[in-house]
């Protein structure tokens, strides 16, 4: 039977919503590997919009779930409705969309919150033993609900390959226990279900990037 994997956006664009590349490596491996995907997003306001040519804020609004609506090719529901019951796993995607409107990390760092209908939704899948994996900035959530948990979001020490290892830093400080890796891999913590991959945490080349969350995706589904 094909796996059914439930996909969770945070909108269009790495500045203000989903990674697209990220999310167009996860639909590829998810679909070489003959899973059956559905994608949502919260339907409400992104945090704010983010003009991408120069990353200055935009006067105006965008809804998250009109905005993934584009890399879903429309496909897409609403995140209130999505029933545990009917998936094997969820996966989320990066991009500063998790830490604007999926959660508040953006402004409030280890301090931050995740929206009620996210983390819902994240505890529901945990406490039904079905695999969750996020890569780039969205392990930070599973930190956030599996306190002690094993992840990755790639190296701790910055670098020009790695401009945001200080995430790392602060992920250990909540409690987790970061394990180094680079682009092309990912860390599966067997106890919790959780498969975590760097992405675009790096600088890597993208086929680094795609090839880590096909490492990601595989692992994920070994575990559903």
């Amino acid at each position: 039977m094909a796996k059914r994997v439930a996909v969770i956006l945070s909108g269009c664009g790495i500045y203000d919503g989903t990674e697209i590349h990220e999310a167009s490596a996860v639909l590829v491996h998810l679909s070489r590997a003959g899973a059956q995907v559905q994608m949502f997003a919260p339907n409400q306001d992104q945090m704010h919009v983010i003009n991408h040519c120069d990353g200055k804020p935009l006067d105006g609004k965008r809804n998250v779930l009109q905005e993934s609506a584009r890399i879903a090719r429309g496909d897409i529901t609403d995140l209130a409705k999505l029933d545990v019951l009917e998936f094997h796993a969820v996966i989320i995607p990066g991009g500063f969309g998790v830490a604007k409107n999926l959660s508040d990390w953006g402004t409030k760092n280890k301090e931050f919150t995740i929206k009620p209908e996210v983390e819902k939704t994240l505890k529901d899948f945990h406490k039904a033993g079905k695999p969750m994996a996020m890569c780039c900035i969205s392990p930070v959530l599973a930190a956030k609900i599996l306190p002690g948990c094993e992840l990755t979001v790639g190296q701790d020490k910055e670098s020009d390959a790695w401009p945001y290892a200080r995430t790392a830093g602060a992920l250990r400080e909540m409690g987790c226990k970061h394990v180094n890796k680079e682009a092309e891999q990912a860390h599966v913590d067997v106890k919790h279900k959780l498969v975590t991959s760097p992405a675009f945490m790096s600088n890597a080349p993208i086929h680094k990037i795609f090839d880590g969350i096909g490492v990601l995706v595989k692992e994920t589904l070994k575990l559903a």
